[in-house]
């Protein structure tokens, strides 16, 4: 075949294929969506994502399936995300952890961040720090005080390395000049199962996960991680207001899809998602967890990643935190 014609062959069937891929992408979703969220059920992230999985179908028209794979602080889970098939109709429900924090604390990461594109944030939230009902520490002065007398003695507890809630008690332990024994689990409901226990003497809990226990009596809060208090905790002082301005770390979640995926897909969920966020009955769900709602475009989350990766890649710098 001559040059000429072999070039009018591809020309002809690039103008054949592009209409084709086009109603493709235009038809989005034709199927259900597998949400793939990187921790176990019961906890913060699970809570939040189940929140958008039962709003975003209706929106799409389509049924959305959370899958749960937790472990490694979500990086078993970003690994499995970035193997995606860039056709949408599995998606990513990013945390701080998997997108900002895991790079900056594990040696060899499984995973290329920047291969997860960023869609939507989908909300925010702070930490807190509780003890069992039955603890002897009944507020943070005195689980500093006993840290103090017992160096390295006592525990704290998250739901796995890397995480906000791993980092939260590292932050403390670097302000209040204390040393005590991380102890990482699979997931926010393990936690309170040893808290409860009276295996671990503290947890660090995202607010969603604990905030029931904590209406119900059997888990007393110290203090939360954010920078205000929280509109469903108003007589909970932050952990900065109780000694340690500048004490802060806010857990995040997000809308992720592999590198690949058609911008028009993508920006389809963008806008699904952000309908769900402008429900009224949806925000009230977010806010009653101890959450907030936020939304947003693609470019602006994908700039909030990039802050929130350098402030994390420091603090991790100067607590020293490592994983095990």
């Amino acid at each position: 075949m001559t040059g000429w014609k072999a070039g009018r062959r591809a020309l002809l069937g690039a103008a054949l294929t592009a209409p084709a891929v086009a109603r493709a992408q235009g038809d989005w979703p034709q199927k259900s969506i597998r949400l793939l969220v990187p921790f176990p059920p019961g906890g913060a992230t699970d809570l939040l994502a189940r929140v958008l999985a039962d709003r975003l179908g209706p929106q799409l028209g389509q049924t959305v399936v959370v899958e749960n794979r937790g472990g490694a602080g979500g990086s078993i889970a970003a690994e499995l995300a970035t193997r995606f098939e860039p056709d949408g109709y599995s998606v990513f429900f990013a945390s701080v952890g998997t997108a900002a924090i895991n790079q900056h604390l594990y040696p060899r990461l499984p995973y290329r961040p920047e291969d997860l594109l960023p869609v939507v944030l989908w909300a925010d939230l702070p930490n807190v720090a509780v003890v069992g009902k039955n603890s002897r520490f009944r507020t943070l002065a005195d689980l500093i005080a006993a840290a103090k007398a017992q160096p390295g003695q006592l525990s704290f507890a998250s739901s796995g390395n890397g995480t906000t809630l791993h980092l939260s008690g590292e932050l403390l332990k670097t302000m209040a000049g204390i040393d005590m024994l991380h102890v990482p689990f699979r997931g926010g409901a393990d936690v309170i199962n040893q808290l409860m226990a009276g295996r671990v003497d503290v947890s660090f809990n995202n607010l969603p996960s604990a905030i029931t226990l904590i209406r119900s009596g059997e888990l007393r809060p110290l203090g939360l991680t954010g920078p205000v208090r929280s509109p469903e905790l108003p007589d909970l002082p932050t952990i900065a207001e109780q000694g340690y301005p500048g004490y802060q770390a806010v857990s995040w979640f997000g809308v992720q899809v592999v590198r690949g995926t058609p911008e028009p897909i993508r920006q389809r969920l963008n806008t699904a998602v952000n309908a769900v966020l402008a429900e009224p009955e949806t925000r009230a769900r977010i806010n009653h967890m101890g959450a907030s709602p936020r939304g947003g475009t693609a470019a602006q989350f994908g700039a909030f990643i990039a802050a929130e990766s350098a402030k994390w890649a420091e603090v991790i710098r100067k607590s020293g935190a490592t994983v095990d």
